[in-house]
């Protein structure tokens, strides 16, 4: 049974970017931009945070994994909600791109559930680099302006990325977290195994 004992210090700052979302909601709801924007900044670090934590201490687990996934998910939901609130002409301006942007990510989210259940948490080096240049780009556009340079960057990187996690989907039967990629996935002991017991 689950309890406050059970979790651990990298737990609890992926709780907080997920606690905070609502947080940010309201913000986001009374027109403060500025304060938004500080909390998605502190939201955005945690990401950084709990991850190096987990592996400096050794308590890296499946739950936190999806704990972690779930968190940046949320996170990057509402800082896209502030950024079309706040930025309203630049997203209407790119909703195309946006658009083709964000659907691979959507069929990538409807592939990982339909397979495992759940939404993937592979936590690829391309997952992390998108992670930095989303939040960079965010961030970014509500402290000064969208800048487009960091957007594009963002869109290239943040395609490549999708369709990794679902090129990484089809190469595992079954739901694991840390892969780092394409590469070391087609050297990793848990898919070689799950295969081999599929062929037997």
């Amino acid at each position: 049974m689950l309890t406050f004992k059970n979790f651990n210090i990298a737990d609890w700052f992926s709780f907080y970017r997920i606690f905070a979302a609502p947080i940010l909601l309201i913000l986001i709801l009374f027109d403060l931009r500025l304060i938004f924007t500080y909390l998605l900044l502190i939201s955005y670090s945690t990401d950084a945070i709990d991850g190096y934590l987990a592996r400096k201490l050794k308590i890296t687990s499946s739950r936190g994994s999806q704990l972690d996934s779930f968190g940046d998910q949320i996170t990057l939901i509402v800082g896209l909600i502030g950024l079309f609130y706040f930025e309203t002409i630049f997203v209407k301006t790119n909703i195309v791109l946006i658009l083709i942007a964000f659907t691979p990510y959507i069929i990538q989210m409807l592939i990982a559930y339909f397979k495992y259940g759940k939404a993937t948490a592979f936590h690829t080096y391309l997952a992390k680099l998108s992670a930095v240049f989303q939040s960079l780009f965010i961030l970014w556009s509500l402290f000064f302006n969208p800048e487009y340079v960091l957007f594009y960057i963002m869109i290239i990187i943040g395609l490549l990325e999708t369709f990794e996690e679902i090129t990484l989907i089809f190469m595992y039967k079954n739901w694991v977290s840390d892969v780092k990629g394409i590469f070391w996935a087609l050297r990793d002991k848990r898919r070689l195994k799950n295969n081999k017991t599929k062929i037997l």
